[in-house]
């Protein structure tokens, strides 16, 4: 995305264009709120790089809005905290139409249970036992603010917001919550899992295409716009 989007907003500028994103994501990941910055080699207006950046997009990458900010803004860095979302279709046969926006679990999901379990992951723990082997964050310490699991007719929503994520953590987490809800696993076994910090003892990574990147938090005196909620799976314009 990072590499079309600078390519977008070069025409654009009809000079190079470098983003600096608010976080990076796998391949297959939809990052519905992401928010970068850039550093304008020319002047446009707001509406130019919107529309024009748009023009020169594909199909599957938008910008909502662009605003001016001021030099000391920085995407990553100034960002308070940041919020993802996992979709997991818990139907007895694939989804043909969402396939690509969803995780798809056969097997029925106890919600209660899932939700009764993330709980032991909120506050500020180590989460070692999340990582993945590749992360180079140097410290595995995260604060969790707040993780909800609830079931929307047939999809499994899993809703997490923290200051930052360690590399595939909310996958990783995802994936053993699963396990619970299916019922490999009791409700106390994630709490065992924070203790031990060892990732081998969790359940598999969940698949990238149910994660969304859908809010990045910032200082109100920066002004930022509000990036719409998403995804819009069930035709609400708050999404779910």
């Amino acid at each position: 995305m990072q590499e079309q989007l600078e390519s977008g907003l070069s025409e654009v500028a009809q000079a190079p264009v470098r983003v600096h994103c608010a976080g990076r994501t796998d391949t297959g990941v939809h990052g519905f709120g992401q928010i970068v910055h850039f550093d304008a080699p020319v002047q446009r207006s707001s509406k130019a790089w919107v529309l024009g950046g748009n023009a020169n997009l594909p199909v599957d990458i938008r910008i909502h809005w662009a605003v001016p900010v001021i030099a000391q803004f920085h995407a990553r860095f100034s960002a308070l905290a940041r919020r993802y979302r996992y979709v997991i279709a818990n139907t007895p046969v694939r989804p043909a139409l969402l396939y690509a926006q969803v995780t798809w679990q056969r097997r029925p999901l106890a919600e209660h249970a899932m939700h009764e379990a993330a709980q032991c992951l909120v506050g500020e723990r180590d989460f070692s036992a999340f990582r993945a082997a590749g992360c180079q964050s140097k410290t595995p310490m995260r604060n969790v603010y707040s993780i909800d699991v609830r079931r929307c007719g047939d999809l499994i929503v899993v809703d997490i917001k923290a200051n930052a994520f360690l590399h595939h953590m909310v996958r990783n987490i995802v994936g053993s919550l699963m396990a619970v809800g299916y019922g490999r696993n009791d409700s106390h076994w994630i709490d065992k899992l924070m203790a031990g910090r060892d990732r081998s003892h969790a359940a598999e990574t969940a698949p990238s295409h149910g994660l969304y990147l859908v809010e990045v938090d910032y200082p109100v005196h920066y002004g930022l716009p509000q990036t719409p909620y998403g995804p819009l799976l069930l035709g609400t314009n708050r999404g779910i």
